[in-house]
Protein backbone atom coordinates (compact mmCIF):
# COMPACT_ATOMS: atom_id res chain seq x y z
CA UNK A 1 0.00 0.00 0.00
CA UNK A 2 2.98 2.28 0.89
CA UNK A 3 4.52 1.76 -2.39
CA UNK A 4 2.12 2.31 -4.61
CA UNK A 5 1.03 5.21 -3.06
CA UNK A 6 4.20 6.63 -3.38
CA UNK A 7 4.31 6.13 -7.00
CA UNK A 8 1.21 7.34 -7.33
CA UNK A 9 2.07 10.28 -5.53
CA UNK A 10 5.79 10.95 -7.02
CA UNK A 11 3.97 10.81 -10.69
CA UNK A 12 1.96 14.20 -9.32
CA UNK A 13 5.21 15.12 -7.58
CA UNK A 14 6.43 15.03 -11.56
CA UNK A 15 3.74 17.46 -12.87
CA UNK A 16 5.27 20.39 -10.69
CA UNK A 17 8.80 19.59 -11.21
CA UNK A 18 11.68 20.52 -12.85
CA UNK A 19 14.12 17.90 -14.98
CA UNK A 20 16.41 17.58 -12.06
CA UNK A 21 13.72 17.35 -9.34
CA UNK A 22 12.31 14.15 -11.69
CA UNK A 23 15.71 12.33 -12.02
CA UNK A 24 15.96 12.65 -7.86
CA UNK A 25 12.62 11.09 -7.41
CA UNK A 26 13.30 9.06 -9.98
CA UNK A 27 16.53 7.75 -7.93
CA UNK A 28 14.65 7.57 -4.93
CA UNK A 29 11.98 5.50 -6.51
CA UNK A 30 14.77 2.91 -7.27
CA UNK A 31 15.85 3.27 -3.73
CA UNK A 32 13.32 2.52 -2.55
CA UNK A 33 12.15 0.10 -4.02
CA UNK A 34 15.87 -1.42 -3.87
CA UNK A 35 15.28 -1.40 0.17
CA UNK A 36 17.62 1.33 0.39
CA UNK A 37 15.20 3.31 2.30
CA UNK A 38 17.73 5.49 3.99
CA UNK A 39 19.27 6.69 0.85
CA UNK A 40 15.50 7.32 -0.48
CA UNK A 41 14.88 9.58 2.61
CA UNK A 42 18.13 11.21 1.80
CA UNK A 43 16.89 12.27 -1.77
CA UNK A 44 13.34 13.27 -1.48
CA UNK A 45 14.73 15.40 1.56
CA UNK A 46 17.17 17.27 -1.00
CA UNK A 47 13.55 18.04 -3.51
CA UNK A 48 12.88 21.71 -2.80
CA UNK A 49 9.41 20.85 -3.28
CA UNK A 50 7.14 21.09 0.14
CA UNK A 51 4.33 19.31 -1.43
CA UNK A 52 2.32 17.11 0.63
CA UNK A 53 3.09 14.07 -2.08
CA UNK A 54 6.85 14.77 -0.98
CA UNK A 55 6.07 14.63 2.94
CA UNK A 56 3.82 11.53 2.47
CA UNK A 57 6.83 9.78 0.24
CA UNK A 58 9.43 11.14 2.85
CA UNK A 59 7.10 9.33 5.88
CA UNK A 60 7.22 6.28 4.22
CA UNK A 61 11.19 5.92 3.66
CA UNK A 62 12.05 7.18 7.32
CA UNK A 63 9.01 4.49 8.39
CA UNK A 64 11.10 1.84 6.84
CA UNK A 65 14.67 2.95 7.54
CA UNK A 66 13.08 2.26 11.27
CA UNK A 67 13.11 6.38 12.17
CA UNK A 68 9.58 6.21 13.35
CA UNK A 69 9.79 9.57 14.96
CA UNK A 70 10.80 11.12 11.91
CA UNK A 71 8.77 9.19 9.98
CA UNK A 72 5.46 10.45 12.57
CA UNK A 73 6.39 14.05 11.93
CA UNK A 74 6.23 13.61 7.75
CA UNK A 75 3.16 11.99 8.63
CA UNK A 76 1.91 15.09 10.02
CA UNK A 77 2.90 17.59 7.42
CA UNK A 78 1.62 15.41 4.42
CA UNK A 79 -2.09 16.58 5.28
CA UNK A 80 -4.13 16.56 1.79
CA UNK A 81 -2.86 12.89 1.05
CA UNK A 82 -6.30 10.43 1.74
CA UNK A 83 -6.62 10.89 5.38
CA UNK A 84 -7.72 6.98 6.39
CA UNK A 85 -4.55 6.02 4.45
CA UNK A 86 -2.51 8.87 6.35
CA UNK A 87 -3.59 8.11 9.53
CA UNK A 88 -3.19 4.42 9.25
CA UNK A 89 0.33 5.06 8.83
CA UNK A 90 0.57 7.40 11.56
CA UNK A 91 -0.98 4.10 13.67
CA UNK A 92 1.55 2.52 12.20
CA UNK A 93 4.58 4.43 13.25
CA UNK A 94 2.80 4.50 16.81
CA UNK A 95 2.14 0.91 17.26
CA UNK A 96 6.08 0.90 15.93
CA UNK A 97 6.56 3.17 19.39
CA UNK A 98 4.79 0.60 21.26
CA UNK A 99 2.31 3.48 22.00
CA UNK A 100 -0.46 1.30 21.33
CA UNK A 101 -3.08 3.84 22.95
CA UNK A 102 -2.08 5.94 20.16
CA UNK A 103 -1.96 3.84 17.70
CA UNK A 104 -5.40 1.79 18.30
CA UNK A 105 -6.74 5.51 18.22
CA UNK A 106 -5.41 6.59 15.03
CA UNK A 107 -6.28 3.07 13.14
CA UNK A 108 -10.40 3.60 14.59
CA UNK A 109 -10.44 7.28 12.80
CA UNK A 110 -8.98 5.56 9.85
CA UNK A 111 -11.59 2.70 9.71
CA UNK A 112 -14.31 5.73 10.74
CA UNK A 113 -13.10 7.13 7.03
CA UNK A 114 -13.25 3.97 5.15
CA UNK A 115 -13.35 0.03 5.87
CA UNK A 116 -9.86 -1.49 5.46
CA UNK A 117 -9.13 -4.25 5.87
CA UNK A 118 -5.14 -3.91 6.87
CA UNK A 119 -6.49 -0.97 9.03
CA UNK A 120 -8.79 -3.75 11.17
CA UNK A 121 -6.20 -6.28 11.45
CA UNK A 122 -3.60 -3.81 12.56
CA UNK A 123 -6.39 -2.44 15.20
CA UNK A 124 -7.05 -5.93 16.23
CA UNK A 125 -3.21 -6.73 16.64
CA UNK A 126 -3.16 -3.45 18.61
CA UNK A 127 -5.87 -4.83 20.79
CA UNK A 128 -4.77 -7.82 21.57
CA UNK A 129 -0.82 -6.39 22.25
CA UNK A 130 -2.24 -3.89 24.52
CA UNK A 131 -4.03 -6.79 26.40
CA UNK A 132 -1.47 -8.84 26.78
CA UNK A 133 1.06 -5.83 27.81
CA UNK A 134 -2.04 -5.39 30.70
CA UNK A 135 -1.55 -8.97 31.52
CA UNK A 136 1.48 -9.45 31.42
CA UNK A 137 1.68 -5.86 33.56
CA UNK A 138 -0.38 -7.24 35.82
CA UNK A 139 1.08 -10.33 36.36
CA UNK A 140 4.38 -8.22 36.62
CA UNK A 141 2.80 -6.44 39.62
CA UNK A 142 1.58 -9.60 40.99
CA UNK A 143 4.87 -10.81 41.07
CA UNK A 144 6.52 -7.49 42.41
CA UNK A 145 3.69 -7.67 45.04
CA UNK A 146 4.64 -11.49 46.02
CA UNK A 147 8.11 -10.52 46.06
CA UNK A 148 8.38 -7.64 47.89
CA UNK A 149 6.17 -9.53 50.03
CA UNK A 150 8.50 -12.13 50.15
CA UNK A 151 11.14 -9.11 50.70
CA UNK A 152 9.61 -7.86 53.83
CA UNK A 153 9.03 -11.63 54.79
CA UNK A 154 12.52 -11.88 54.60
CA UNK A 155 13.49 -8.53 55.93
CA UNK A 156 10.92 -9.42 59.24
CA UNK A 157 12.81 -13.03 59.26
CA UNK A 158 16.52 -11.55 59.39
CA UNK A 159 15.24 -8.77 61.47
CA UNK A 160 13.49 -11.55 63.56
CA UNK A 161 17.18 -13.59 63.49
CA UNK A 162 18.99 -10.58 64.41
CA UNK A 163 16.86 -9.56 67.42
CA UNK A 164 16.96 -13.58 68.43
CA UNK A 165 20.96 -13.25 67.80
CA UNK A 166 20.92 -9.98 70.14
CA UNK A 167 18.98 -11.81 72.59
CA UNK A 168 21.15 -14.68 72.63
CA UNK A 169 23.86 -12.06 72.51
CA UNK A 170 22.58 -10.47 75.30
CA UNK A 171 21.70 -13.53 77.30
CA UNK A 172 25.11 -14.75 76.73
CA UNK A 173 26.90 -11.77 77.79
CA UNK A 174 24.17 -11.59 80.59
CA UNK A 175 25.85 -15.24 81.59
CA UNK A 176 28.68 -14.27 81.41
CA UNK A 177 28.09 -11.11 83.93
CA UNK A 178 26.47 -13.76 86.18
CA UNK A 179 29.73 -16.33 86.08
CA UNK A 180 31.78 -13.90 86.70
CA UNK A 181 29.97 -12.18 89.80
CA UNK A 182 29.11 -15.71 91.16
CA UNK A 183 33.35 -16.13 90.34
CA UNK A 184 33.99 -13.28 92.25
CA UNK A 185 31.21 -14.13 94.83
CA UNK A 186 32.63 -17.53 95.01
CA UNK A 187 35.77 -15.79 95.25
CA UNK A 188 34.76 -13.41 98.39
CA UNK A 189 33.15 -15.69 100.28
CA UNK A 190 36.48 -18.12 99.81
CA UNK A 191 38.61 -15.49 101.33
CA UNK A 192 36.14 -14.62 103.86
CA UNK A 193 36.00 -18.27 104.83
CA UNK A 194 40.30 -17.81 104.45
CA UNK A 195 39.76 -15.61 107.06
CA UNK A 196 37.27 -16.40 109.15
CA UNK A 197 39.86 -20.10 109.40
CA UNK A 198 42.40 -17.91 109.67
CA UNK A 199 40.94 -15.78 112.34
CA UNK A 200 39.38 -18.44 114.13
CA UNK A 201 43.08 -20.27 114.06
CA UNK A 202 44.20 -17.23 115.56
CA UNK A 203 41.64 -16.89 118.02
CA UNK A 204 42.36 -20.53 118.91
CA UNK A 205 45.67 -19.70 118.73
CA UNK A 206 45.00 -17.01 121.25
CA UNK A 207 42.46 -18.94 123.18
CA UNK A 208 45.51 -21.72 123.72
CA UNK A 209 47.95 -19.08 124.14
CA UNK A 210 45.18 -17.47 126.95
CA UNK A 211 44.79 -21.53 127.94
CA UNK A 212 48.56 -21.90 128.43
CA UNK A 213 48.96 -18.54 129.70
CA UNK A 214 45.59 -19.40 132.54
CA UNK A 215 47.32 -22.57 133.17
CA UNK A 216 50.74 -21.06 133.60
CA UNK A 217 49.21 -18.07 136.47
CA UNK A 218 47.04 -21.06 137.76
CA UNK A 219 50.52 -23.46 138.47
CA UNK A 220 52.10 -19.81 139.67
CA UNK A 221 49.12 -19.01 142.03
CA UNK A 222 49.37 -22.49 142.95
CA UNK A 223 52.86 -22.47 143.61
CA UNK A 224 52.12 -18.99 145.47
CA UNK A 225 49.39 -20.80 146.97
CA UNK A 226 51.47 -23.72 148.39
CA UNK A 227 54.26 -21.09 149.11
CA UNK A 228 51.83 -19.34 151.21
CA UNK A 229 51.15 -21.96 153.68
CA UNK A 230 55.09 -22.92 153.86
CA UNK A 231 55.82 -19.25 154.28
CA UNK A 232 52.76 -18.94 157.60
CA UNK A 233 54.80 -22.48 158.64
CA UNK A 234 57.95 -21.25 157.71
CA UNK A 235 56.98 -17.94 160.22
CA UNK A 236 56.22 -20.56 162.76
CA UNK A 237 59.84 -22.95 162.25
CA UNK A 238 60.84 -19.36 161.73
CA UNK A 239 59.26 -18.50 165.53
CA UNK A 240 60.41 -21.62 166.58
CA UNK A 241 64.29 -21.14 165.00
CA UNK A 242 64.79 -18.19 167.40
CA UNK A 243 63.61 -19.94 170.15
CA UNK A 244 65.85 -22.90 168.50
CA UNK A 245 68.99 -20.41 168.67
CA UNK A 246 67.72 -18.83 171.74
CA UNK A 247 67.94 -22.32 173.40
CA UNK A 248 71.02 -23.10 171.26
CA UNK A 249 72.75 -20.01 172.78
CA UNK A 250 71.83 -21.22 175.84
CA UNK A 251 72.94 -24.85 175.23
CA UNK A 252 76.29 -23.35 173.82
CA UNK A 253 76.81 -21.64 176.85
CA UNK A 254 75.67 -24.21 179.40
CA UNK A 255 78.26 -26.28 177.04
CA UNK A 256 81.10 -23.80 177.09
CA UNK A 257 80.45 -23.81 180.62
CA UNK A 258 80.19 -27.34 180.89
CA UNK A 259 83.52 -27.57 179.10
CA UNK A 260 84.74 -24.78 181.28
CA UNK A 261 83.64 -26.62 184.40
CA UNK A 262 85.34 -30.17 183.19
CA UNK A 263 88.60 -28.67 182.73
CA UNK A 264 87.92 -26.83 186.30
CA UNK A 265 87.59 -30.17 187.40
CA UNK A 266 90.28 -31.90 185.55
CA UNK A 267 92.32 -28.84 187.19
CA UNK A 268 91.37 -28.64 190.11
CA UNK A 269 89.40 -31.60 190.91
CA UNK A 270 86.29 -30.13 191.80
CA UNK A 271 83.62 -31.79 192.61
CA UNK A 272 80.82 -32.32 189.67
CA UNK A 273 77.68 -30.80 189.80
CA UNK A 274 74.84 -32.00 187.88
CA UNK A 275 72.19 -30.36 186.20
CA UNK A 276 69.93 -30.85 183.67
CA UNK A 277 70.25 -29.13 180.02
CA UNK A 278 67.34 -28.62 177.13
CA UNK A 279 64.52 -29.92 179.11
CA UNK A 280 62.83 -26.51 179.78
CA UNK A 281 60.73 -26.10 177.14
CA UNK A 282 60.07 -22.89 177.89
CA UNK A 283 63.61 -21.85 178.28
CA UNK A 284 65.78 -20.32 180.49
CA UNK A 285 67.16 -17.28 180.52
CA UNK A 286 70.90 -16.81 180.89
CA UNK A 287 70.84 -15.42 184.25
CA UNK A 288 69.06 -18.12 185.50
CA UNK A 289 71.53 -20.59 184.90
CA UNK A 290 72.93 -21.80 187.82
CA UNK A 291 75.97 -24.09 187.17
CA UNK A 292 77.07 -24.38 190.90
Amino acid sequence: MMKLLGIIVAMGMLLHAGITDFKTIEKATQAYDAKEYTKSASLLKSLDAKSPQKQYDLGNALYKSKNYDAALEAYEKAEGIEESTRLHNIGNSHFQKQELDKAIESYEKALKLKEDEDTKFNLELAKKLKQKKEEEKKKQEQKDKKDDKKKDQDKKKDDKNKDDKNKDNKKQNKDKKDQKKQDDQKKSDKKKEDKKNEDKKDKGKKKDDKKKDGKKDKEQSDKKKEQKPKDKKGDKEGTQSKEQKKKSKEEKIKEQELKRLMKKMQKGKTPTMMYQMGENKKGQKQGDIKPW
